[in-house]
């Protein structure tokens, strides 16, 4: 058991963060205090390589796994950037997965390389108001018509509604009182945005305000049957490639985050001077200061185990899980630590640690809750009931 990256992931987390060193702590500052997506950040991702790490080479990509794909965004996260920065990104990693896996030879050809170079944005659409996590509810509907699908329905919490020229959509095909399984009738789409026929109204938020989160309404958007991936109704099972992943994923961006707001405090913690000596020669400030870092080795050991676990091709669903749930909680922990140490300077946006704190509450809510994923580990890994 090795618990040591390579010298090949060592050098892309090196690499990533000479790009990251380009946008500094200020940048993401500015990004958070006026909003507007960062596309000079965006676009030197993508013109580094990086867009990619996770597709197959035959498209642009890298044909890396998962594990080097979690590492990146930690470092992005890391860097300074937070949840800004990774948001970003992160459609590229897990949620064009589907389209990897099930997509047509001619599809992917067609779709990876522009998004992979950074010329096309992508959002993900999937949640509803009405149906929330339980995703076999949803209602948006795509009825055939010819050669198109025409699609009607609304969607909420879409990251990048307001950049991105794509959206990957799921929406159904055939009433679910029509189907024997409610997961059957969902289709899924990889489709250009019509802003003719798609309205998306931005949300304003206590966070992450550099990547624009939105409810989208969609009246009548036509989209080629050519842009369908896979088969009619089986859109759901399509889905659930990404959903490991994504939880990976996040988890790393907790990491990086609870890391980022650590050094701060540690930075601050030795620098400011109170009764004549630092604050950080107080065991009331170390001492916290050292639980969050033990806090935080142990969710990344939880993260890269499940990251592992997937590249191998082996079953991680409650790694996956727990690594989320776990790396959310430490990351929040992490950067509250870091404003109550800074006093009443942590409540100052120049020290950056309100940023964070206000970010980390992002991965204790998405891409699904804390009370679910306890669920999950309840009833797959010790046997117990189905709660819900």
């Amino acid at each position: 058991m090795n618990f040591e990256f390579s010298e090949e992931q060592c050098a892309i987390r090196d690499a990533v963060a000479r790009t990251c060193s380009r946008f500094g702590a200020d940048y993401w500052l500015q990004h958070d205090k006026d909003g507007g997506f960062p596309h000079e950040f965006h676009a030197a991702i993508a013109g580094d390589g990086w867009l990619g790490i996770a597709m197959p080479e035959q498209y642009g990509g890298s044909g890396l796994g998962i594990t080097e794909a979690a590492l990146m965004m930690e470092t992005i996260s890391a860097s300074g950037a937070g949840f800004s920065g990774a948001s970003a990104v992160h459609m590229n990693i897990f949620g064009l997965h589907p389209v990897v896996v099930y997509a047509s030879d001619a599809q992917k050809t067609r779709w990876l390389p522009p998004l992979i170079a950074g010329h096309d944005k992508a959002c993900f659409g999937v949640t509803e108001p009405g149906a929330g996590l339980n995703t076999t509810r949803l209602t948006t509907k795509a009825v055939r018509n010819g050669d198109d699908y025409v699609i009607y329905g609304q969607k909420v919490w879409i990251s990048t509604a307001q950049v991105a020229n794509k959206i990957l959509l799921l929406a159904r095909t055939t009433p679910i009182e029509e189907t024997s399984n409610p997961v059957d009738g969902l289709t899924l789409f990889y489709a250009d945005i019509d802003r003719q026929t798609f309205e998306a109204r931005e949300i304003e938020k206590m966070g992450r305000n550099a990547v624009d989160s939105n409810q989208v309404f969609i009246d009548g958007m036509r989209v080629p049957a050519t842009d369908r991936i896979g088969e009619e109704g089986k859109g759901f099972r399509y889905i659930l490639d990404g959903l490991n992943p994504e939880r990976i994923l996040v988890a790393a961006e907790a990491v990086g985050l609870g890391k980022v707001a650590l050094q701060c405090a540690a930075r601050y913690a030795g620098e400011r001077i109170v009764f004549d000596r630092p604050i950080g020669q107080n065991q009331a400030i170390q001492h916290p200061l050292a639980q969050r870092w033990i806090e935080l080795e142990a969710a990344a050991l939880l993260t890269y185990r499940a990251a592992g676990l997937y590249d191998a091709g082996k079953s991680c669903g409650a790694e996956a899980n727990a690594a989320k749930y776990f790396a959310g909680e430490a990351g929040f922990k992490a950067c509250e630590t870091a404003v109550l140490t800074h006093g009443g300077m942590g409540y100052a946006r120049e020290f950056h640690v309100e940023r964070y704190f206000r970010e980390a509450i992002i991965p204790r809510i998405a891409p699904v809750s804390s009370q679910l994923i306890l669920c999950h580990i309840a009833e797959r890994v010790l046997g117990l009931p189905k709660s819900y």
